[in-house]
């Protein structure tokens, strides 16, 4: 493996320009005109991490990175997002989590503001509740948890919180929908969650007419947003592969519901929460990375293999598979992109229990969580931000930047803070474009990438710092659509290009180039600790040394950490 041209560099990017604000303010943890003594106790803790990570001041000034230049081109494909292309001085990049369960989820036990303290606490900018949807919370939750979530906005205001559910998506698996606070956000919620979630109407067999419902569903929630009752609304698709189930069909439905006015379905988790199941015994549940433990069903999409109901290095194979089911939908130039989450209900290593005064049925939640008297190991999950984080590059701070930041597909993940920051660039023809966007120019003109990232800036949770090994460099041809719907391969996606990374702290340039561009392509990029890997499912010359399959009983999250981005296309004309 060359080392190419990886090296470190001390360029000074531009901080966050906050003239260009339309929106809110910066929070003050991140507003360096801010002094210490100003903030309070959460913010004091906030700023401190982001020191710590080297976001703060110099260099990737709060994680910004996108320094002056030619402007981003808009894709051909995607609606551009509010402000893309006009800020010169780069994004914003927002760490977050959009699945996480409250008291309000019957398989759940924290208060809202427990969850959010927790977020904030582990770095997380904004945060989505995504109780349960069922009877229940259809009837109950969906309304009551509305003022707990105010109350988590007002005494966390540097942390954005919206309010969600995670929908049973009729003939398939869970999905995350949230929508731009508002008045009607309750309102829209309820009637979307009663009119089309699977579990209410008893819609989870995978036939024709509940795969149908399904995208009633996301043309009901476009219809919201074109009526203006609520700001935005969107979907993504939680854990995809668990139990295969979300035939590829399906997803390419779910994309292509509404047209594009506006995209409501825009990717699924690449990454499950539920991290710390695969802990070995006696200290863990001794379970599957992510409860990744299933097998076929009689709802499963018969075409996918059994190592798919797997986890990959911590990731769902969909996403881990070079050359598998999201190239195959990246090939044909749709825009779906990955996130990572923690799905949170109850944490590893905790020492609260459920609450037992009260009913579930009658009051919609559990009462408030109590004292247990000791450490709970048998459970999966981590908190918000504590082992895995989707960072959005967005135009501001607030809701609607978020929004706009994950429809434009601005995204990339890590698992247990393996890096601190990452500013992807594909130019050429003096123009670029970053993560979810294309550079359209003329055919044969030289293109380059350039990643610059930062490395671990500290310790994450477990104590320790983490140490990139390589960064892979994964190219595609754009062939355009299949004529199967079901198509879950692309034949030419690979790794084109690994880089080992010696350097221990700082920020590293990956610099490849693409040569002159003849036929439309994308490129993503993806990093490791080089702890664990093995030769993915399409063979060496495809991935030589991709994620390995998770060992059920035996997968310790912190010994095999990974990055993701969302790719780049260059389309030639």
């Amino acid at each position: 493996m060359g080392h190419g041209h990886a090296h470190g560099h001390h360029h000074h990017h531009h901080g966050h320009d906050h003239q260009h604000e339309t929106t809110a303010p910066l929070p003050a943890a991140f507003d360096t005109a801010v002094p210490d003594e100003a903030l309070n106790p959460e913010q004091k803790s906030r700023r401190a991490l982001l020191r710590r990570a080297g976001l703060l001041g110099a260099g990737l000034a709060a994680g910004t990175v996108l320094s002056a230049g030619a402007g981003a081109a808009t894709p051909a494909h995607a609606a551009p997002a509010a402000g893309h292309g006009r800020r010169g001085k780069g994004f914003l990049w927002l760490a977050g989590d959009h699945h996480i369960h409250t008291q309000y989820s019957s398989d759940g036990k924290y208060r809202v503001v427990d969850q959010v303290r927790q977020g904030a606490k582990h770095g997380m900018d904004w945060l989505v509740i995504t109780d349960h949807g069922s009877a229940t919370h259809a009837k109950i939750g969906v309304e009551k948890v509305n003022p707990d979530i105010k109350e988590a906005r007002a005494a966390y205001e540097d942390t954005l919180v919206f309010q969600g559910l995670e929908w049973n998506i009729p003939a398939a698996e869970h999905g995350t929908v949230f929508v731009h606070p508002g008045r009607n956000e309750v309102s829209v919620l309820k009637q979307f969650e009663t009119d089309y979630d699977g579990g209410v109407k008893g819609a989870s067999d995978s036939t024709p007419a509940n795969e149908a419902l399904a995208v009633a569903g996301l043309n009901f929630l476009a219809e919201q947003v074109r009526r203006r009752k609520v700001g935005d609304a969107l979907m993504l698709a939680n854990h995809p592969a668990r139990r295969g189930v979300d035939s590829p069909h399906e997803i390419r439905a779910w994309r292509d519901a509404t047209g594009t006015n506006p995209q409501i379905a825009v990717g699924f988790e690449g990454a499950p929460g539920h991290q710390a199941a695969g802990l070995p015994k006696p200290l863990g549940m001794g379970r599957a990375r992510g409860i990744y433990d299933n097998n076929p069903s009689a709802n499963s999409f018969p075409g996918y293999p059994l190592e798919s109901y797997r986890t990959w290095g911590g990731f769902d194979w969909m996403t881990a598979t070079v050359g598998g089911l999201w190239d195959s939908l990246l090939a044909e130039g749709r825009p779906w992109w990955i996130t990572a989450n923690s799905d949170s209900h109850q944490v590893y290593a905790d020492t609260a229990a459920r609450g037992t005064d009260g009913d579930f049925a009658t009051d919609g939640r559990y009462s408030d969580p109590v004292y247990a008297g000791q450490i709970d190991i048998n459970q999966g999950d981590y908190w918000p931000g504590q082992y895995s984080r989707t960072h959005v590059g967005a135009d501001g701070f607030s809701y609607a930047a978020v929004m706009d930041g994950i429809r434009a597909g601005r995204i990339w993940v890590d698992h247990g803070q393996l890096i601190s920051g990452l500013d992807v660039r594909v130019s050429g023809g003096s123009r670029w474009a970053t993560l979810g966007g294309a550079l359209h120019v003329r055919k044969g003109t030289k293109v380059t990438l350039t990643a610059d990232v930062a490395l671990a800036g500290g310790a994450n949770w477990a104590g320790f710092v983490p140490k990139l090994a390589r960064v892979d460099v994964i190219q595609g041809d754009m062939t355009g659509p299949v004529a199967d719907k079901d198509t879950f391969t692309a034949p030419t996606a690979k790794v084109v290009r690994s880089y080992d990374i010696d350097q221990p702290a700082g920020t590293v340039r990956v610099t490849f180039d693409l040569g002159r561009v003849d036929r439309p392509l994308y490129v993503r990029l993806r990093g490791t600790d080089g702890n664990r890997s093995a030769v993915g499912a399409m063979g060496a010359q495809v991935d030589p040394a991709g994620p390995a399959l998770d060992v059920v009983g035996d997968a310790d999250p912190w010994r095999d950490l990974w990055f993701y981005t969302n790719p780049v296309w260059v389309l030639p004309s």
